[in-house]
């Protein structure tokens, strides 16, 4: 799990305008909130937060005018041509914490050999975790599977202190035995005169 430690602005001004002149200072409009208390509306800095947000469930340190708060991402806004960070909610956990996150599932191994797809049902995992020990993925090894198998998230690997947040038995791969086309009707004929 990453940890990185970002300096916050508290912002004043609220709405469209005031969000553009915070993104032409290099900077992203950003809501802390959780347990209990009352948003706080911040600005973070824009190339650092990038960075870091390329870390799943990337655990950041806000130092909020003096005052050190621990969040994770909870949504992302980004522009749709360019990709830039637009806003993004922050959730307030603390040390020891239980939280429920998404993770990546991560296959290793080959499928048994023969004409075989992989099929990724689910691409992330919801799981529990302690706050400052978030995986950044599970893997699972998909050696030697025929068409027909089927692994479910009960079957997944956790790393210790982590826990499903999904029914055990979703299934998350499945493997499937590929389609082979059929020959056009001309083909066909072309085939049996000659």
């Amino acid at each position: 799990m990453s940890d990185v430690k970002l300096a916050a602005e508290t912002r004043t001004e609220f709405g469209k305008g005031a969000a553009r002149r915070i993104r032409r200072e290099n900077k992203v409009p950003a809501v802390v909130y959780g347990h209990g208390v009352d948003p706080v509306h911040i600005a973070l800095p824009g190339h650092e937060l990038q960075l870091a947000l390329r870390t799943p469930n990337v655990l950041l340190t806000l130092d909020i005018e003096g005052k050190t708060e621990l969040a994770i991402p909870k949504a992302v806004q980004r522009d749709a041509i360019r990709g830039n960070l637009e806003h993004v909610d922050l959730l307030l956990v603390k040390r020891g914490e239980k939280v429920n996150v998404e993770v990546y599932v991560h296959t290793e191994g080959e499928l048994a050999p023969g004409a075989y797809l992989l099929e990724h049902v689910l691409s992330t995992l919801t799981v529990e975790a302690e706050a400052t020990h978030i995986p950044e993925s599970v893997t699972v090894s998909i050696q030697g599977l025929e068409a027909g198998a089927a692994i479910l998230a009960k079957d997944i690997p956790l790393p210790k202190g982590t826990t499903l947040a999904i029914d055990e038995d979703a299934v998350v791969l499945q493997v499937l035995a590929a389609q082979a086309e059929e020959a056009p009707a001309d083909a066909e004929a072309e085939t049996t005169e000659a």
